[in-house]
């Protein structure tokens, strides 16, 4: 692709990454073939290609552009497209970009999210309100009832605010001697809303000879700020967790919610400094950090269950890279999975994206959902607290992570 950015944006770091990423582009739209919103709305500029050539304009006029708030706004930054691309194109960092311009020009998120942005990234505020709002939940709008408080039978028991971890067995010595200790990252939502998931991954790391330590000063990961265009924040955020886990004594940072691990890896290229990115390089998805273990199964909701349909979120196949390896785990564990059609395509959760745009996410819930319910499973798996979510207020099935599926 051609640019003609002005010289005082290719002056900037993130003005010459957006003209390295843009000059990728060859324009072939295959990754419209992959992205949600063009499948559903039928828009160029609902697609990847169209979004490119409006950032494109933005940082060639120079001038605040509607048009790419409301498409930006409407991407899912679920990167389908750059798993798709044959350029390579990264498509993820160059949305970061457009953002970041739009809050630059005035065009930053609304109102709602910037409260979001105050509420959730602090669990000791989001907790309590996660309660209230529970015990009141039908005077609430419904956007908040269905994306953020699911309820009905496929809902187990989003739990009581931030609980601290279980005490557990004593180790066994068998655990690698590059992972004797790990750091159990927490997560903003993750620890409010399912911290059980967090307590079992703990039982099971240190039954297997992994020390398990959480940090008191862990923080937000910085993803949501970063993905609305509020990078100053994000940044800032990023900042004080490498400062305040440098010290602890761990051999890698795992994550339970593919969302946080996505954007924790990304620390060194979001922060360019050495301490982020030998923090970065300590991070693993779970799946990354139980892959040389064996499982046998868990009973879940009072019962050994036999069939699970896997859903992949977004920020662990195209966000990490990672496939394949929960599956193997789960059927070694004796699961029978159940083939779920066009399982690449995202959910409609996508952080706080289901709040914003609740329509898209809504029909995007609808096709998943029936995809997965399409061969009759007992619960659906998935490595994702936002996915888990917002699929259990469309699924009358368990919805769970698919560590509490391992004994």
């Amino acid at each position: 692709m051609r640019t003609r950015l002005a010289d005082t944006v290719l002056a900037s770091s993130s003005g010459q990454r957006a003209d390295e990423i843009l000059r990728s582009c060859v324009h072939c739209g295959f990754c419209n073939a992959t992205c949600p919103t063009y499948q559903l709305l039928g828009d160029e500029l609902d697609g990847p290609r169209g979004r490119i050539y409006l950032v494109k304009d933005m940082l060639e006029s120079g001038a605040p552009n509607p048009v790419a708030r409301k498409h930006l706004d409407r991407c899912l930054t679920c990167r389908a497209c750059e798993t798709t691309c044959p350029s390579g194109v990264r498509f993820g960092e160059l949305a970061e970009i457009g953002r970041e311009l739009l809050q630059e020009q005035g065009s930053g998120p609304g109102w709602f999210m910037r409260l979001v942005l105050q509420i959730v990234p602090r669990p000791k505020l989001f907790g309590p309100l996660v309660a209230l709002a529970r015990a009141c939940r039908w005077l609430l709008p419904r956007r908040l009832r269905r994306g953020l408080l699911p309820s009905g039978a496929a809902h187990r028991a989003l739990t009581r605010g931030d609980a601290p971890l279980p005490a557990v067995p004593a180790a066994k010595p068998h655990a690698s001697a590059a992972m004797r200790r790990a750091l159990l990252w927490q997560g903003c939502a993750q620890r409010v809303v399912t911290p059980e998931v967090n307590a079992h991954l703990a039982r099971l790391l240190q039954a297997r000879g992994v020390a398990v330590a959480t940090a008191a000063q862990e923080g937000c990961c910085g993803g949501l700020a970063l993905h609305y265009g509020c990078s100053e924040q994000a940044r800032a955020g990023m900042r004080r967790n490498v400062a305040a886990l440098a010290a602890v004594d761990a051999d890698v940072v795992v994550s339970t919610a593919s969302g946080c691990g996505t954007t924790l890896k990304d620390y060194g290229r979001l922060l360019a400094e050495p301490q982020a990115e030998a923090f970065a390089a300590k991070v693993r998805d779970v799946s990354e950090v139980l892959a040389g273990f064996d499982f046998s199964k868990r009973a879940v909701t009072g019962r050994e269950l036999a069939r699970i349909a896997w859903h992949p979120p977004c920020t662990l196949q195209h966000g990490q890279g990672l496939r394949g390896e929960v599956e193997r785990m789960l059927r070694g564990a004796g699961y029978h999975l159940v083939p779920v059609a066009d399982a690449d395509v995202c959910c409609g959760s996508a952080g706080a994206y289901s709040l914003l745009q609740p329509k898209l996410a809504d029909e995007l819930r609808q096709r998943k959902v029936a995809a997965l319910a399409r061969h009759a499973p007992e619960a659906v798996a998935t490595a994702n607290i936002g996915c888990q979510m917002h699929l259990a207020a469309g699924l009358d099935v368990p919805v769970v992570h698919w560590l509490e599926l391992l004994a």
